[in-house]
């Protein structure tokens, strides 16, 4: 007899909660491999394809196309072969993927090392008596205000229970109502057996939020009028909005860039400098590369590969700026290597992958790597081991047709190297005025790990560099 097992959001890792349902790989009714992806995820990190652990026939998929999961919500179904063992056995059939035949894999590429926990699945029939076990965490029914309600909380044990054990699964829907004041008993779940989603406790804050707004002055969102005369509503921020405004959510990828730099700004004291420079002899150098046949041909090189082998150098020289703030321990971490980010523009938004290792590689390497990486990121397949671990940024926003900029620290690194666009411009050389290719250099660095002679003489180091590319040859 077949045995359906439910397949739920594994953890992603790197501190990630839920993730968007980008497309659906399976439909219900196909038969998948142990292990064949199932669905396509977009997260706060990256895009990436879910396999499933189990071999069978998709009985159920959950969730649409654009609907956002937490982790641990139902995936989809799968009806397995019997498994092997007495068949009243009462141990629970989905709690050990490898106990039903799996393989107890959780993301393409990102292995299966033993976690931290192992959570148990609850099955549909035991849901009641799971729920009823574990501590009740539903809010009070409250009637006043939402804003002001947040402010008085009623312990979890002093939460009425009235109409028998609540039907939620996920701790993050739970923790979501308790910080909304959202009486669970009071929602209709829309997922199986009633199961409250965290779309239903949306759902319910928006509801609360535009009753609040209508009968107080703290209004929360703003309120599609009635009456045509009513132009604009009060806007969460106290700004006004217009009634027929796009309200676009800051999730995915937008929402961790809009996250990580709102970090960086609150925590960093950054502080900028910068330096034109005259970069004709390093276009030069290059043409020359890229010229050259026989066997000193190679893969054409980069401007943003020659800065980044650079800046390689310049760190050796300036470690300082390798570095990164304990704030905890009040201390200064210097990192022994560099794992150099580079800015990467997709159309999911602002990526910054890491090459690994920058400071043992060469140019060529560096390219080349680069390249991989921008490739990687313009497909959307990107790991979040490839989107993190850096210890210095460059960003190219030449590449946009401007010339400078004050970039934003890439937490919890130190700094940051802005490249503008080469362009002709007269410039004095050798004591005569010349059209030149020149180029604006901005750093970006924490004023906690060094003081500006440190960060001046990185950016003069780097300028000296590509007004005089032989300088380079002293640390090859």
């Amino acid at each position: 007899m077949a045995q359906v097992l439910e397949f739920k959001l594994p953890d992603l890792g790197e501190g990630l909660t839920e993730a968007e349902i980008v497309r659906w790989l399976v439909e219900v009714g196909d038969v998948v491999a142990i292990d064949q992806p199932v669905v396509e995820v977009e997260t706060a990190k990256a895009m990436v394809e879910v396999p499933c652990p189990y071999g069978g026939v998709v009985t159920a998929r959950f969730g649409e196309e654009g609907t956002e999961l937490p982790v641990g919500a139902p995936l989809l179904t799968v009806a397995v072969g019997a498994p092997e063992g007495p068949s009243g056995s009462d141990k629970d059939s989905g709690s050990d993927p490898e106990s039903s035949g799996g393989s107890g894999n959780v993301l393409v590429g990102y292995g299966t090392g033993a976690p931290a926990a192992r959570r148990r699945r609850i099955r549909p029939d035991r849901l009641d008596r799971a729920v009823t076990e574990a501590p009740v965490s539903a809010a009070p029914v409250v009637k006043a205000p939402v804003l002001e309600a947040r402010a008085v909380k009623a312990p979890v044990a002093d939460a009425p229970v009235s109409e028998g054990p609540v039907p939620v699964v996920s701790p993050l829907v739970r923790r979501l109502a308790r910080q909304n004041d959202i009486d669970l008993r009071r929602l209709t779940g829309s997922g199986p057996d009633g199961l409250i989603l965290r779309a239903d406790v949306d759902r319910a804050i928006r509801t609360a939020e535009e009753t609040a707004t209508a009968t107080t002055r703290a209004a929360q969102a703003p309120v599609q009028a009635q009456a045509p005369a009513a132009a604009v509503a009060a806007a969460p921020n106290g700004v006004a909005a217009a009634v027929d405004a796009e309200r676009i959510p800051l999730r995915g990828v937008r929402g961790a860039v809009a996250d990580k730099l709102s970090r960086s700004r609150t925590e960093i004291p950054d502080a900028t400098c910068w330096v034109d420079a005259d970069a004709t002899e390093l276009m030069a150098v290059r043409a020359a590369m890229n010229a050259a046949t026989g066997p000193s041909a190679g893969p054409k090189v980069s401007v943003l590969a020659l800065l980044a082998r650079i800046c390689t150098a310049a760190l050796a020289r300036f470690p300082e700026l390798n570095s990164t703030v304990d704030t905890e321990a009040r201390e200064i971490v210097r990192l022994p290597g560099v794992h150099l980010g580079f800015a990467a523009q997709t159309e999911r938004g602002l990526v910054v992958p890491v090459v690994r290792d920058a400071h043992t590689r060469n140019t060529e390497s560096i390219g080349a790597e680069i390249a991989r990486l921008t490739e990687l990121a313009r497909t959307g397949k990107l790991s979040p081991a490839q989107l993190t671990g850096g210890t210095f940024t460059l960003n190219n926003y030449g590449v946009f047709g401007v010339d400078g900029s004050t970039p934003i620290i890439n937490h919890p690194e130190a700094a940051m190297l802005g490249l503008g666009r080469i362009m002709p411009k007269p410039w004095v050389h050798q004591g005569e005025l010349a059209v030149r290719q020149v180029v604006q250099l901005s750093l970006t660095f924490d004023h906690r790990v060094c003081d500006g002679g440190t960060a001046g003489g990185f950016l003069r180091y780097v300028a000296d560099c590509v007004e005089q590319p032989a300088v380079l040859l002293r640390t090859l």
